[in-house]
């Protein structure tokens, strides 16, 4: 009964600390047996316990018996609820719950290119289109809210994530899920993309092992340092917008997606890292019907380092996959990338190149192949692609530009027959200038010249307004 009394006084002494404060012990037992906090029996207990004659002098210096002290010193602290150390969070017990999220829209103004039979190009990222279109719409990030726990447990760092990925956009349900293609009507609804669910377990001297769908290796340094990762980029079809724009994805880098995997990542070594990967076998968006008896492989080894005032980030990732075709025959696709960036000053400049055989050139497995060559194989097609950019800081301005482009070989002289439309070139320029609201909210502005090339010497371009904003907290 003592200890139930304990906590209850210095819970309830937790829920009044926004109160006025009150003249003495007696009149805050008082209050709180007022508001239903104490029991009738729990406020006669411990208003007999505060009245009790003072001890004598020798025994006064003893304010360890004050009541209020007791009780408070009473309660077990691993069961209590506190604000976290970093972040939005709480710490219950010996476990950290935090929280992660953002929101994002823009007005995205697009002028496509008049539709003619010189402006069809099979996998071309320039919008093609009678009329121009305008709408309210996600940018390359959909929204996301996620939720992580950590824990520490036998001398081993553990936790879990769940990242939900929700547009606003309208989605037309289909093969794709939540990233199918939008519906732009009334009663539809939004699609949430969950994205990320993995568990990690590691020691700051062995590593960190993930278990679970997160982002990829291949590709990821692509995106995450894409200026346009917090705006539109390349709408894509702004008619009907789905989850989100293409930003560059297809315009200097192939989309890295989250995938299934168990990975390892090495400790920080000076800025040095290295992880690797194994990873749920994918099969192709538009080549033959697979059943692949082998995972795929990913890794990725990046440097972090500072050399007097000069910042700078280096990576390099490689991807490798064997695709078995029902019916017989197999091909590899694989790739390899690197990149750079570095911070003097204001200014942060960043390059990108990748090269693979059998990936495609927009997201992994669309356009990776050709016809199928004499006897069972599949005829692989090559592509290659880059971005350079820059953006200065200015106080609460920031001003950016960018160029990139990604290129799509056939796979063979078969191929070039049967697709004499297929993507050669895909480019687009990039203008964006953001102003820091806040230190959560910050508003874009973003012009964006899109261009696509076919084999043939087709041509589509088209160009894009947005302006928005996107919050993260």
């Amino acid at each position: 009964m003592k200890k139930a009394l304990c906590a209850s006084v210095a819970l309830a002494t937790m829920a009044v600390a926004t109160t006025p404060a009150y003249a003495g012990t007696a009149e805050l037992l008082k209050r709180l047996h007022e508001k239903g906090i104490l029991s009738d029996e729990e406020y006669a207990e411990l208003l007999a316990e505060e009245n009790k004659p003072s001890p004598a002098p020798a025994a006064a210096a003893a304010p360890a018996g004050d009541t209020m002290t007791r009780a408070t010193e009473s309660v077990d602290s691993s069961r209590m609820v506190r604000m976290a150390a970093s972040g939005i969070g709480l710490e219950v017990g010996p476990a950290t719950i935090t929280f992660s999220g953002s929101v994002n829209g823009f007005y995205v103004h697009d002028n496509p290119a008049t539709p003619t039979a010189r402006t069809a190009v099979t996998g071309g990222i320039a919008s093609v289109g009678a009329n121009n279109s305008s709408a309210i719409r996600n940018g390359l990030l959909p929204g996301f809210l996620k939720v992580s726990v950590a824990t520490q447990q036998s001398g081993w760092d553990v936790g879990a994530t769940f990242g939900m990925y929700p547009g606003i956009n309208s989605t037309a349900w289909g093969a794709l899920g939540a990233n199918n293609g939008g519906q732009p009507t009334a009663l539809a609804t939004a699609g949430i993309d969950f994205r990320q669910t993995y568990m990690t377990f590691g020691r700051p001297n062995v590593g960190t092992f993930k278990i679970g769908r997160d982002i990829g290796l291949f590709g990821s340094e692509g995106i995450l340092n894409d200026i346009t990762l917090l705006s539109s980029g390349t709408p894509g079809n702004n008619v009907a917008p789905g989850n989100t724009t293409l930003g560059r994805i297809g315009v200097g880098y192939i989309y890295t997606d989250f995938q299934p995997q168990i990975t390892y990542t090495s400790p920080d070594l000076k800025g040095l890292q290295a992880s690797v990967g194994v990873f749920q076998p994918l099969s192709s968006l538009t080549g033959p019907a697979e059943s692949n008896s082998a995972p795929g492989f990913q890794g990725k080894v990046t440097y972090d380092g500072k050399f007097g005032d000069v910042a700078a980030r280096l990576w390099v990732s490689g991807i490798t996959q064997k695709h078995d075709i029902v019916g017989g025959g197999s091909y590899t696709g694989s790739g390899v990338d690197f990149g750079g960036k570095v911070t003097v000053g204001p200014v942060t400049a960043t390059g990108y190149y990748y090269t693979a055989s059998g990936l495609g050139t927009t997201v992994l497995g669309l356009f990776d192949t050709g016809l199928p060559q004499t006897g069972s194989g599949v005829a692989k097609r090559d592509s290659s692609g880059f971005y350079v950019q820059a953006l200065a800081t200015f106080g609460k301005v920031l001003v950016g530009g960018s160029y990139g482009e990604s290129h799509l070989d056939y796979a063979s002289n078969t191929d070039r027959l049967a697709n004499p439309n297929l993507l050669d070139v895909n480019s687009s320029y990039v203008g964006q200038v953001r102003y820091g609201l806040t230190s959560w909210v910050t508003l874009i502005g973003e012009y964006v010249h899109s261009k696509a090339v076919a084999h043939s010497g087709n041509k589509a371009e088209s160009d894009a307004l947005a302006v928005g904003g996107i919050l993260f907290f």
